[in-house]
Order: C-alpha cells, then structure tokens, then sequence
C-alpha cells in the first residue's frame, strides 16, 4: 500500500526558496551563515529566513533549517544563541544536527521542535534506530550508499516516534557522507564543516593513465524512486543541491512531485524524465539502489561537472572569446567555462538573449586565467519568463510580511562537569592492529573488528584487548558482526571502542564492560560527551580534525576521560564503492603530487595517504593536558609503496575552518 512522501526541496537563496514553493514542495530545507554543511552556499540571515518561513507556513509548506556541521570547542554559546533565535524568530519546523552537542544546546536555549539527524552523522545499520527516541531524535537521513533492501530493513528496524528520510537525487560524494576528512587533511577545509573543497573531484593518474577516479555521477532515482512509496516509513524524499540555482530546485521538485503523485501514469513519468534533463545537473546514476542491478558511480575517463553543453569557446583576434550557442541563451543564465580544475575554468553570466548559432562575447576574468579556443562551455543556471513570473509573484506575498524586529539571545551554556582521574590513573599508549603481532605488544593492544576474517582476532586475548568496531556497518552485515561480538563477549572480552555513537545499539552494556567512543565518531566539543556519557560510554578519542590549541583545551572541560590520535596513517575517507579502473592497494597521484591508494575491509573501500599523522612529539604535552590514551593506528602500507615523511600534524597548527 502506498503512502505520499513529502518532497523535500533544497534551498541556498531566497530565489531558490521561492522556487521550490512553486514547484509544489511540501517542505524546504537550507542553511543559516554559520553552523551549515553548505557554506559556499549564500546561506541566510535570521531575518530573511524568518519571512521566508512565514510565507511557507502560510502555504502549508515546512522549513527545516541545517544547523549540521562540527561543534568545535568555545563554539557552544554561539551555536545555541543561533538555535535560540531560531526557536523565537523562525519557528522552524526542524532542525538537521550531526553533532550531539547541538542537539543539547538546542534544547538547553528552548528549540521545541523536531530534530532530525544528518546523513553526516551516518546512522547506516537498524539497531541504529533503537537509541534514537533516547536521543531526541524524530527523523534520520538514510546513507546514499543503502539499497532499497537496506532501506526496507531500516525501515522494520523504526522505533515508534522515529522516521526516515531518503535522498532521491543530486549529487554524489565517493566518500560516505561523515566519513570524508579529504579536504581536512589536505588543508583544514572540512566537510563536516560544509567547507570542502573537493579533492575527490581531482584528475589523478594511474601508472600513466590519468582520470577521475574518485569523481561521482549525480544520483537521480527518477522512476525508481517509486519504489520508496511502499515503505511507509520513510516519510522524505530528499533533493540535494543547496549550492544551485532556482531552475535546478524548480525541476527536480517538479519531476519528483509528479513521479510521487501519478507513479503508474507513462505520460507523468516520460514528462517527469523530461524536467530532470531539463535541470541541468551532472551525468546521472541510479547508484546501488537496485541491489540485482548495481551501478558503479565512477566513469573515470568522463567529465562529472554540471551542466548542460552549449558549445566550445571560440577566439578572435585581440583575445577576445565568444560562444555559438547551439540553444537559445537568456539575460541571466549562467555559463561555466571548462571544469574547475582546468585552468581558465570561470562562470560567466549572459547579459542578453542570444538566438541558437549566434554570439555571445565573454567578458573574461583574469584572475582565472585565460580560457583556451575549444573548452566546453556548459549551461549551469537558466532564468525562463515562465520560472521568474512564478517566483516573482511569490516575491510579492513575501514583500508583504514584515520583517520581524531583532532580537537578541542571551543564552549560555550550562557545561558538564569535568572528569578528574582517579589517583594512579595514568596516560597509556594503544596501538591499533589489524592483524595484531603473535608476540608481545608493545603498549596496550587494540585489533579492529572483522565480521569475515574472524582467524585474525585474538580471541585468547580477549580480556585484555581493546575490540574496535569499524566506522561505518551496513544492513546486510549486522548480524555478522553481533554474532562474532557475542563469541568475543563469551571468551571475556569487556573494552570496547564504537566508531559510531549509534553502535551501542549491537552491545547492551554489562556492568564489567568498557565502551569509548572511538575518533571516527567525530566528537568535538563537551556537550556532545556529556552527551555520549548520558550514552553509557566511559571516555572518548576525540576528532583529529580540531587545532592544537582546541584539543589542549578539551581535557579539562570534558566529562569523560578522552584519548588522541598521534600517529598512524588517518583515512582521506572510507567509501562503498571504487572506480573498476583502480586495483586494490595501487598508488594514484594526485596533480599535486600526493600519493593515495585504496585497501578493501569488509564491504568499505579505505583511502589512505602514503604518509602517517605524526603527533608522537606532542604525546608528553597531551598527556599533561589530561589525555589518557595516546592512539597509534598501526595500519600497514602497501608491499612496494615508499612510505613519505612529511611531518603530518594534520590540522594541529592551521586550525579547521
């Protein structure tokens, strides 16, 4: 039996805005200036949202408003007083989290709203879903990565009071969303910070051969997408894309409303077909959804940039560039130049209306660099009469609210109390193995997981190991890994470290047994560990991704002993899926020269560096500072492959953005 999902709009603008209340959608979705994971969007003001919102809810229409990034420490007070003033000013319907300390400040300044988890904070397997209602949590946004099987399962799994949300289209990150420090790593551009730059977007080269390797198509479910109105459960159909424009949000709602309202109808679905090409997005997949049907998202050897393709740059004497549309081009329509990391790449707006096979005189912008005569130029953003009559007379509603007087917040956080070790309590190393020694280990011993190679765990040892739990565990493979955490449970295994807070929920926790949350959970601030101790856990590895001067600062405000990543090689980022060009353990380089490769654990693909984070040098200071467990992640290197000394210190010095 069908059920009718709210279409869920993207929106990084005001225009956009307008134009997903046009197309139809039931509900919107965007980002304020801070605390969004989409910052190179242009994002909005409290007061424009709050307008904004109030035409929405005028119409019948639902906001829900990103507040998904890292809460670094100090940033507590300022993340609150935004979600104050959007409980008193907005009145958003939702709220998007990934970080558990935002979900502790929005309801310490008074948010009474809905809070729904981000795909950032990848709740990927269904005894997920058991610690939600605990948590506050009414809605979760399923991993792009889950087949409709998997969905299904997810699905069953739902707690009552809890709902899922799927994503339907737009773009596709090679890395599961929330386990990508790529841009952190490179440059403390992070992700969970909504500032990536997108590395993975990079031609690289294989032994001569160079390509996209890490590159994804757009997904775009379109037809398929029916198939979700028998889940009952999963309550959103999510369009991504807060960085484009009014005509890409007006045809991907339109299509998705039509493909929901008339699923059986041929005429609705070749028209629903027809508004998606229209949208102008990158070369499209329909991924995994299909599990007897599986796409590899990866053309290595074709372009993935948006657009749709108008014609090649020409050049005349006196450098001056030109296009001949081969379709008609509109005052205000965006053209991109080449791709972003060919040189002369640039977005370039029309000033007038050009017919099909005339000209249009490019005003070029130096600081790009020249373009070169034959780089494709791609229509990325159109402006039709038809659209801009549609969001003008929704701009006339709008100019009639009045703009709601400022308000101020003055909320502050209430902190949890500190964790003080115990007298003789001392700082320990913990080196972290897959296959661990045969023989002593040097400092305390820590052995990932494996549901598959069980012969490599050190069951005699299970007392005393520390049992880590890989970052991200799939549907089909949670039976595997509760059973094999049964037998180590039974052989006396009591230390446990979950590499997602949503693990807890494969452990019922014994009053003999340890649990830490491990680095990959991406803890950054002390509300999220008091959270996680409210959780059951006894101490914390927290985020390699904060500065120095955050990580010294976090000991003494935390209210659970924490631990540090200082050495080891640190994942660029794990993925589900890898180019069929790419032979596991191969190194790729990147145009700057870095070195990459692949390894396959389990059903992860992990993409590593061919050099280690090195913060051995600092372990006296950090130990100092009250950090009681120094991480060595003992990952080994490919046979073949140098090993680069580069002086890793990840973000220690420049600070993440």
């Amino acid at each position: 039996m069908n059920h009718t999902p709210e279409i869920l709009a993207p929106a990084g603008d005001a225009q956009s805005f307008l134009a997903a209340l046009s197309a139809g959608a039931d509900a919107v979705y965007c980002g304020l200036k801070h605390f969004s994971a989409r910052m190179q969007a242009d994002n909005f003001s409290i007061q424009e949202l709050a307008r904004l919102t109030t035409l929405a809810h005028d119409m019948g229409r639902k906001v829900y408003v990103a507040m998904n990034t890292l809460v670094k420490p100090g940033e507590e007070g300022k993340a609150g007083r935004l979600a104050d003033r959007l409980a008193r000013v907005v009145h958003p319907d939702a709220l998007i989290i990934q970080d558990l300390g935002s979900a502790v400040v929005a309801r310490q300044a008074g948010y009474k709203g809905e809070l729904h988890l981000s795909t950032l904070a990848n709740v990927s397997s269904p005894s997920a879903l058991a610690v939600m209602p605990q948590l506050g949590i009414s809605r979760v946004v399923l991993p792009r990565e889950l087949n409709v099987d998997e969905m299904r399962l997810m699905a069953a799994a739902c707690p009552e009071g809890v709902e899922l949300e799927a994503f339907v289209h737009g773009a596709l990150c090679h890395n599961i969303s929330g386990r990508c420090w790529w841009s952190s790593f490179l440059g403390g551009k992070s992700g969970l910070r909504g500032r990536c730059v997108q590395p993975c977007r990079r031609v690289f080269d294989r032994k001569g051969h160079p390509g996209r390797y890490f590159s994804c198509q757009d997904l775009s479910l379109d037809i398929l997408a029916k198939a979700l109105l028998t889940i009952p459960q999963v309550k959103a159909w999510k369009i991504e894309g807060r960085k484009k424009g009014p005509h890409y949000v007006y045809y991907t709602t339109t299509a998705y409303r039509v493909l929901r309202d008339s699923p059986d109808d041929p005429n609705a679905k070749k028209a629903a077909l027809s508004y998606i090409e229209q949208a102008l997005g990158r070369p499209s997949t329909h991924y995994g959804f299909l599990p007897q049907k599986a796409r590899n998202p990866v053309d290595a050897m074709s372009q993935t940039g948006s657009g749709m393709l108008v014609g090649r740059v020409n050049l005349r004497e006196g450098r001056k560039y030109f296009v001949n549309p081969r379709q008609p081009l509109l005052a205000g329509d965006l053209l991109r130049l080449g791709y972003e990391d060919e040189p002369g790449h640039q977005v370039a707006r029309v000033t007038r209306s050009v017919p099909k096979g005339g000209r249009f005189d490019f005003t070029v912008n130096p600081a790009a660099g020249r373009p070169r005569a034959g780089m494709s130029v791609f229509l990325i953003d159109r402006r039709e009469p038809e659209l801009m009559r549609r969001i003008e007379a929704l701009q006339a509603q709008l100019d009639k609210i009045p703009e709601l007087d400022s308000v101020e917040s003055k909320y502050a956080p209430v902190m949890p109390k500190p964790y003080k070790p115990a007298r003789g309590e001392r700082c320990e190393s913990v080196h972290i193995w897959r296959q661990p020694p045969k023989g002593p280990a040097k400092g305390a011993a820590g052995v990932w997981v494996s549901a598959t190679k069980t012969q490599h765990l050190p069951l005699g040892r299970a007392a005393s190991t520390w049992w880590w739990l890989p970052p991200v565990i799939w549907p089909n493979e949670e039976k595997d890994f509760a059973d094999i955490l049964e037998v180590i449970l039974k052989r006396g295994g009591k230390r446990f470290v979950l590499n997602a807070p949503w693990q807890v929920g494969l452990l019922r926790k014994r009053r003999e047994m340890e649990l830490w949350a491990g680095p990959f959970c991406n803890v950054s601030n002390p509300l999220a560990l008091s959270m996680l101790k409210d959780m059951g856990f006894d101490g914390a590895i927290i985020s390699p991704e904060l500065s120095g001067e955050e990580v010294m600062s976090l000991p003494k405000r935390s209210p659970l002993p924490l631990g540090v990543v200082t050495f080891g090689l640190w994942p660029l980022g794990i993925s589900r899926t890898l180019s069929q060009d790419i032979k596991s353990c191969e190194p790729l380089t990147s145009p700057k020269g870095e070195i990459c490769f692949a390894t396959r654990y389990g059903q992860n693909f992990w993409i590593y560096p061919n050099w280690e984070l090195d913060l051995t040098e600092k372990e006296d200071s950090l130990c100092k500072a009250g950090f009681m467990q120094m991480i060595h992640m003992r990952e080994p290197l490919p046979k073949g492959m140098e090993r680069k000394d580069r002086g890793c210190v990840f973000n220690w010095d420049i600070g993440v953005l």
